[in-house]
């Protein structure tokens, strides 16, 4: 679905371009060939915080707080409205279904896109952003510039929800199996001896430093794949066909029931991949 709040595409292609791009972890890395795609003479990119560092390819990445995008129709933002005028065309992917939003910032230059693929596409969605902005169907990529890779394996045993967790008492057999391993953890989540950057741009350093990668349908799993490293993704409830990370080194195990996919079957798929 496109919305265009300021009439037809521009013959040429903008100098000033602010890419808008709301969302989790993996919903932005599974956007950037998109967003790489749209990237003009100067390009701003306002997004979630934690997505600021990944937002490399940009001139300037904002979050959306500090940006005050938040702010529009709800307090003063005369400041935003004033930045926002400065851009020769917004793409965003914030307030698609928002129609008070879209009202406020009726006569500058949007492009409004849906932020999520429908469940009823059989894309995945990397593919599903790319055909959404006229981009050629390829792989998220994030260079970090690590080589050689080292020969620990990365264990990331979380996930947004429960029900996409494959159990702990499954990462730790698996552990055994493998013997040099090291935990990864987010700042909320708690994992004794787990490692905890919060830097995603710092993580992705770290994880491309790695043998190999094992973790659930999670945003950390996507920059994994993004930085190249090996990986096997655990999928329970979500749609691989749609969520998960793709690429050559990429292997996915999916199950109607997390707690079903033994420990052996994980170490097996791992095994064939490194």
């Amino acid at each position: 679905m496109t919305i265009s709040a300021s009439g037809p595409d521009r013959v040429n292609a903008p100098r000033k371009r602010l890419l808008i791009r709301p969302g989790a972890i993996g919903d932005f890395i599974v956007s950037l060939p998109a967003l790489q795609h749209l990237k003009a003479a100067y390009t701003e990119v306002w997004c979630a915080s934690q997505n600021v560092a990944l937002a490399r390819f940009a001139d300037r990445a904002l979050s959306i707080h500090s940006a005050g995008l938040n702010r529009i129709g709800v307090l003063a933002a005369d400041d935003v409205f004033h930045h926002l005028r400065s851009f020769d065309e917004i793409v965003s992917w914030y307030g698609t279904a928002n129609e008070e939003f879209r009202e406020a910032v009726r006569g500058l230059p949007f492009r409004f896109f849906a932020a999520v693929p429908p469940a009823t596409t059989r894309q995945n969605a990397t593919e599903f952003f790319c055909a959404q902005v006229g981009a050629p169907d390829t792989l998220p990529r994030i260079d970090t510039g690590i080589e050689p890779r080292e020969g620990f394996v990365i264990l990331h045993p979380f996930a947004s929800s429960p029900t996409k967790r494959w159990p702990l008492e499954h990462y730790r057999r698996l552990a055994e199996m493998l013997g040099e391993v090291s935990w990864c953890a987010g700042p909320g989540e708690v994992l004794d001896n787990a490692v905890r950057l919060e830097n995603l741009f710092e993580l992705a350093r770290w994880i491309a430093r790695a043998r190999a990668y094992v973790g659930n349908d999670s945003g950390i799993t996507h920059l994994a794949a993004a930085v190249g490293t090996p990986v096997v993704a655990l999928f329970g409830p979500t749609d691989p066909v749609i969520w998960s990370p793709r690429g050559p080194q990429v292997r996915v195990v999916s199950g109607t029931s997390l707690p079903s996919i033994s420990p052996k079957v994980v170490f097996d798929v791992l095994a064939s991949l490194v």
